[in-house]
Order: structure tokens, then sequence, then C-alpha cells
């Protein structure tokens, strides 16, 4: 018995002793699959953010550039320019360009402009006066002073020999070869951006020498080898100074063909990832190297920590669940008994829920019941509208054409009066007037019965002149039989505008009508219409008399139907007057106005502009 117990004991040990090991190895292992899927997932972000930055730098350089790529074009074609490079120049004009370079450079950020004589010789300039003033210095040895005479345009970026700082050198000729005008753009602001930024960041132009960098201690480095001829024409054109032209400190991490290790002297050497992308409209390159030693070390850290921390979880949730599973057997035979109560409480459940789903459908088509009968009392409350407007159209039809057959009343009674006194010549006259009116009369039958097809008012460019003109010949002969002067200020009255003809003929006859309604039989009556050029959009016309006014508390309903203070008026004028205005995009408005009655106001979009007469004054 002893023997056989001890036997047990050691195997028990050992047993656990294996499992402890096994669940050490499950652990490393864990920690090493989840370190490596760190290090791919942080490169894989690293490098999306790097590819999304790279566009905002290039953006950053481009606006930069293009800020000053058209100065140069500018000032070859000015005519003092020219004249600074031509034969002779006076002190006086030179002086003068001078100063205006130097006003142009600190408007556009530009570091320094020059003009070149054709001899190669810096006639004027906009440093003139200062100590490193480029005024007499020859640039013949420039390339872009070679390139803009031989072909128009030039552009170098190189060290500058007198101020010492790199920048890009942008040049045009003047004329046929008189001079070359100079513009040289420096970088200090981009690469201050880049720099905040916290990613080594720089441009190479095609030959891999960088011109533009965070680094300053990189500029004038090169991505490659620069051959001796490359070297010596380089040094001719006094491109760079005296840079040694060195390669840079990147080395190709071996497998990875985006991620490089940089040295730098004495600080220890780093690892990135390198992005690239080109300058639009120059064979620039610009580059960003995107640290990812902090950020990997970090998320692997991280993926050890965590893979370690759920391995071990796990293992101990496994060895909580072979536990667990001992006494979740034993509580299975307990469970058993109350299974019966437990189906039996389900199916009381699903019955409650089967009455209560069928109380739902029910309710449901009670629903759609209901929205079919709003849908249907929907469309007759719409036809019952339609036909309401259709009655109101219809009596402002009658109101309207009252309207032109009193002025044809009028015009048959004159007529009479001239024909018996022989005047046959005016009593024609008065023959036309009436039967334009009657067009007038059958243009409104049609408007009925364009309202009655539903079909959509015109827009269209209207004349002004024409409208207040027929306007003016409808109320004119009842304006003069009341003693009411219209008086017309209509200098304006050329302008065209958006609208259908007719119906804003109606309108202004409405509100002249009111206006000579308002001050008949009053001491001095007066009624004005004015035509006002608002701005380059709108026309207003303002109809004004000198009549009592409306009063205050009934302000507010004028526009309403079937409001009105005539003791013979239907109300329905200015409502449809109002509507007329709104479906030609305008819009009719009321206001007060210290020594006048009422002011009625339409604005109307304006229309290409005609030409025509200023309507007369109708008294």
């Amino acid at each position: 018995m002893g023997a056989h117990g001890t036997g047990g004991l050691g195997h028990a040990v050992a047993r656990r002793t294996l499992l402890i090991v096994a669940g050490l190895c499950a652990i490393l292992c864990a920690a090493w699959f989840a370190g490596r899927s760190a290090e791919r997932w942080t490169l894989a972000d690293l490098r999306r953010n790097a590819r999304s930055a790279i566009g905002l730098q290039v953006g950053v350089l481009l606006a930069e550039m293009q800020k000053q790529a058209s100065l140069p074009l500018a000032l070859a074609a000015d005519p003092e320019i020219v004249a600074a490079v031509g034969r002779a120049p006076g002190r006086d004009l030179l002086d003068r360009v001078d100063r205006r370079l130097a006003q142009v450079a600190a408007a556009t950020g530009s570091a320094v402009i020059y003009l070149i004589g054709a001899d190669g010789i810096t006639v004027a300039a906009s440093n003139a006066g200062a100590a490193q003033s480029f005024v007499g210095r020859d640039y013949t040895f420039r390339p872009y002073f070679r390139q803009a005479l031989a072909g128009g345009a030039g552009s170098q970026f190189a060290l500058g020999t007198v101020s010492g700082r790199p920048g890009l050198y942008l040049a045009r000729r003047i004329g046929d070869g008189d001079g070359v005008v100079v513009v040289k753009v420096e970088f200090d602001v981009v690469e201050a951006a880049w720099r905040a930024a916290r990613e080594v960041t720089f441009v190479t132009d095609a030959r891999g020498i960088v011109l533009v960098t965070s680094e300053p201690d990189w500029r004038f480095g090169t991505l490659g080898a620069i051959d001796a001829a490359e070297r010596v024409r380089i040094g001719e054109g006094r491109e760079f100074g005296a840079a040694p032209l060195e390669r840079l400190p990147l080395h190709p991490v071996e497998g990875v063909p985006d991620v490089i290790r940089v040295g730098r002297g004495a600080v220890p050497a780093w690892t990135a990832i390198t992005t690239q992308a080109p300058v639009p409209g120059t064979d620039w390159e610009l580059h960003t190297l995107t640290p990812v030693g902090s950020a990997v070390e970090r998320e692997r850290l991280q993926a050890w920590i965590i893979a370690a921390l759920a391995t071990g979880l796990a293992g101990f949730a496994a060895a909580a669940l072979l536990d667990r599973g001992r006494r979740t057997r034993a509580r299975l035979a307990r469970a058993a008994a109350h299974r019966m109560e437990l189906e039996s409480r389900v199916s009381e459940r699903t019955r409650a829920l089967s009455e209560a789903n069928a109380q739902l459908r029910a309710e449901i088509a009670e629903r759609e019941r209901a929205e079919a009968e709003r849908e249907r009392l929907g469309r007759e409350l719409a036809q019952a509208g339609r036909l309401a407007a259709l009655g109101q159209f219809a009596a402002s039809m009658a109101h309207e054409i009252n309207q032109p057959l009193a002025a044809i009343r009028s015009y048959a009674d004159n007529t009479a009066i001239l024909v018996r006194r022989g005047r046959i010549e005016d009593a024609a006259e008065n023959a036309f007037a009436i039967g334009r009116l009657t067009d007038r009369i059958a243009g409104l039958t049609r408007q009925l019965k364009g309202f009655a097809r539903r079909s959509s008012p015109r827009r269209e460019p209207v004349a002004l002149r024409d409208v207040l003109g027929n306007a003016l010949e409808l109320v004119g002969a009842r304006a003069a039989t009341l003693g009411v002067p219209v008086q017309v200020d209509a200098a304006a009255a050329a302008l065209r505008v958006l609208g259908d003809g007719p119906r804003l003929e109606q309108v202004v006859v409405n509100l002249l009508q009111n206006a000579v309604d308002a001050v008949a039989g009053r001491p001095e009556p007066r009624v004005e219409l004015q035509v006002i050029a608002v701005d380059a959009d709108r026309v207003a016309l303002e109809v004004l008399d000198n009549g009592p006014g409306i009063p205050k508390a009934l302000r507010g309903q004028v526009f309403d139907a079937f409001f009105t203070t005539k003791t013979d008026g239907l109300g329905l004028g200015l409502a449809i007057a109002r509507g007329i205005v709104e479906d030609c995009g305008g819009n009719l408005t009321m206001a007060v106005r210290p020594g006048t009655g009422a002011v009625f106001r339409m604005e109307l979009l304006r229309a290409a502009s005609g030409v025509g007469s200023s309507v007369g004054v109708a008294q």
C-alpha cells in the first residue's frame, strides 16, 4: 500500500510539472507569434500614415513654388522693367525699379528679385543698397540666365554666391533678349513646417542631390554617387558652392525594400520607413523617413504582455473549466428535475405571446384601414383645393376685366365725341386703343383657360417699358377722369426682368388702380410710379400715393384673400398680385413712409438689359 501510494503521488507530481512546462512553452510561443504580428501590423500602419502624410508635404512645397511661379512672367511685361534693361536707362528709373522690386518682394514673400542685362550684369535688385546687393554683379555663369536668354524661361536650384543661402531661381526673358528678370524663392517656411512634423523630409533633384530638407546637415548630400563630369559641370555653374556632395548615411535593410537604417555620426543608427512621391511639374522627388524603432518596440512589448497574460489566463481558464465540468455534471442531475416545470412555463408563455401576436395583427389591419382612409380624404381635400383656387382665379379675372372694360367705355365715349367734332384721326387712335384693350381681355381669359389646364406660369425676359406702357394705358384714362395725375419716374424702365409679361401688367394695373382709388376726391391727389435698379440681380417697382394709407391694425391683412377696405371690392387683387410676383421669382411688400399714404414695392429678378425709350408720364 505504501509503495502504491508513493508511486501515485510521484505520477501526480510529474503530471503537474509537465503541465506547468507545457504552459510556459505555450506562453513563450504565443508571445513570439504576437510580437511578430504586432511588428507587421505596426509597419503596415506606419506605411499607410506615411503615404497619407507625403501628399500633404508635396502640397505644402507646391503651394510655396506656385505662389511665385507667375511673378517673373508678370514682371517681364512691365514697361518700367523693360526700360530698365534697355539702352542707357536713367538713374531715376533704376532707383524707381529698385524700390518697386523691393515692394513686390516684400508683398509676395520672395527672397530677392533682380534684373540682369543681356551682358549678364545686374542692373536693378530688390536688395539694392544693402550690404549684399546684387547690383553690378555678373551672373553669366548661372545656367538659369543662359536658359532664359535662349528659351525664354529658366530655373535652377542653387546656393547663392552672395547671400550664401540656397533657393530656387525662376528666370524670364525680357523682350527679345534685352535682359532677364529673376525671382529667388527660399523654402525656410516649408523646412520649418517639416521639422515641426518630427519626420525627416527632404527633396532631391533628378541627380539625387538633396535641395530642400528638414535636416540642415543633409543639404546638398546625395542618394548616389556623382560622377566626375557632373561634378565639373556643377562647379562651373557654382550651383552648390563648396559642398562636398557626399552620400547620405542611408543603408537598406535586407529583405525589406522600404525600410532603411539611418546613421548620423555619433548618434546611434535608427530604422525608418522611406516613402517617395514626385513633385508635379518638376523633376524633383520628395522623400520622408518615418521612424519605426520606438513604435515597433512599444507595440511588440504590448503584444508580448497581452499574449502572455491571455495564454496564462487561458490555461487557468482551462483548468477551471475541467473542475467546473465535474461540478456541472452534478448540477445537470438537479436541473433535470426542474425541466418539466420550465417546459410548462415556456408553453404558457408561448400561448400568451400568440394571443399578443394576434392582437398586434388586428391593430396593424386597423391602422392600414385608417391610412387608406387618410389618403382618400387627402385626395378629396386636394381636389377641393384645386376647385377653390379655380374659383378664386375666375373671380380675379372678373375683377381684372372690369378695368379694361371701363377703359373701353371711356374710349368709346371719347370716340363718339371726336367723330361728332370731325376729329377722325383721333377717333381712329381711340379705336386702335379699344382693340388693344380687347386683346388684353382676351389675354386674361386665356390665363383663366391656362389655369384650368394647371399650366405652369412662364418666366422669360420681359421689357419693363412694355409692361409699364400697357398698364398706364389701362389706368390712364380713368385716372385722368378722376383728376389724379400719375407721375412716372422710369429712368430705369429700359431694364428687362424675368416673368410673364401679361401677368406682370395685371399686377401693375392693380397697384395703380388701388392708388388712384385711394386718392380720388382728395385735395391735390398724387400717384407716383418709380423704377429702381436695386443691384445687378434685382429691379424694384414702387407705387406711392398721398392717400390716407392703411391703418396699422389692418396692415398685416392687406395680402389676405377677400380682405378689402373698399365698399365694392372683392378683396382678391393684392392676394393674386402677390401670388403672380412670387411665381415670377420676386416678392411684393407694403411699406409706410413719412409724407406718403401707402407704398407697394415689387422686386423682380433682373434679365439681360434691353434698349428702348423711357416711359412717358400719363396724367
